[in-house]
């Protein structure tokens, strides 16, 4: 065989073998991802974690795949983060998270700080002051002077005591010096179902729990707790910022649904998903979901995320320790007290 042919064949040979030998170890990801949600599947952040995840696998490198799982238990999400947290930091292994696992460790399920993630924030729907129907408050300002006028005299529902939207209820209170009397629920449903019937005057839940309620004129709603307003259908929903800009000090405390990969993962993982993320979050899919779910679009990464996180947990688990509804002192932890 000549000196040519023999070239050839090995040359042919040595291509074969590399499109046969699987991807190097240092491009990642080169095999599949798994993406444990720490919540149940069909919820909110469930639903937002598989859209994302979908999207992302349209730009991954090597044509990677992610499996999206579903591992509840414990408080604050602390079953499913603490196994991801057991897996190695390779990438490999991502957390689907929301603003809640940020309670985990004050309730004694979770002993690390929320800085062990490197999180991606996808986003979440604002939360919104509203009254009944045929409240003599038409404004947030008229609502507002009524409760300072008679402090504690207006009944306000929100979901469980350290909620979301318990935490915005309080907010609205310190930048406005408004005082409601707090009435927990079970949940946003049981709250706004209260608000309906006329049990509480006011409810604080998100837009995409209220819409359905807003818009069939079964409740009224006086301001977003953003610092944006809002237009549902015709309604145009100002922003509690309008009339007090001292709530910039407080908020927005905003629902927080996304990814997490552990924060000592290499740069080059932290790269690659950032960018998947970014594109994604670009894409008409998310758009359209967004739209039509009444979310508010984050597309927040890395160390800018961080600190969203940073923030919640700080306000969260104080909250919690303040209303004795936390086993666990945050300063135990080495949480700070909210600014």
């Amino acid at each position: 065989m000549s000196f040519t042919r023999r070239l050839s064949l090995a040359t042919v040979a040595a291509t074969t073998l590399a499109l046969t030998l699987p991807v190097a170890a240092d491009e990642y990801p080169s095999r599949p991802i798994t993406n444990v949600v720490v919540w149940s599947a069909g919820g909110g952040t469930d639903t937002v974690n598989r859209l994302i995840m979908a999207e992302m696998e349209k730009t991954l490198p090597n044509n990677a795949r992610v499996n999206t799982v579903n591992r509840t238990g414990g408080v604050g999400g602390s079953a499913g983060m603490s196994y991801v947290f057991s897996q190695p930091a390779d990438g490999y292994t991502l957390a689907g998270i929301s603003e809640s696992v940020v309670t985990a460790g004050v309730q004694g399920g979770w002993d690390q700080r929320i800085d062990v993630w490197y999180p991606f924030i996808v986003g979440g729907s604002p939360d919104l002051v509203s009254v009944t129907a045929n409240s003599e408050y038409k404004t947030l300002q008229d609502l507002v002077d009524a409760a300072k006028a008679n402090p504690g005299s207006i009944q306000a529902g929100a979901s469980a005591a350290g909620s979301i939207h318990h935490l915005n209820l309080l907010a609205l209170q310190d930048g406005t010096g408004a005082e409601f009397n707090f009435i927990p629920y079970d949940g946003s449903a049981p709250a706004q179902n209260a608000a309906v019937a006329g049990e509480v005057q006011v409810v604080v839940t998100s837009l995409a729990e209220q819409q359905q309620l807003l818009q069939a004129g079964r409740l009224r709603p006086l301001a977003m707790l953003t610092e944006d307003s809002f237009k549902l259908g015709d309604t145009e929903i100002p922003s509690a910022f309008n009339d007090y800009p001292d709530l910039t000090q407080y908020l927005p405390i905003s629902q927080a649904i996304g990814i997490a990969v552990r924060n000592d993962a290499p740069d080059n993982v932290k790269e690659v998903l950032s960018a998947a993320f970014e594109e994604a979050m670009q894409s008409d899919a998310v758009k359209d979901f967004a739209a039509k779910n009444y979310y508010s679009l984050s597309g927040k990464n890395g160390p800018e995320a961080a600190e969203v996180f940073a923030k919640l947990e700080s306000l969260f688990a104080w909250t919690l320790w303040d209303l004795d509804a936390a086993s666990v002192n945050p300063e135990t932890l080495g949480i700070p007290k909210p600014e």
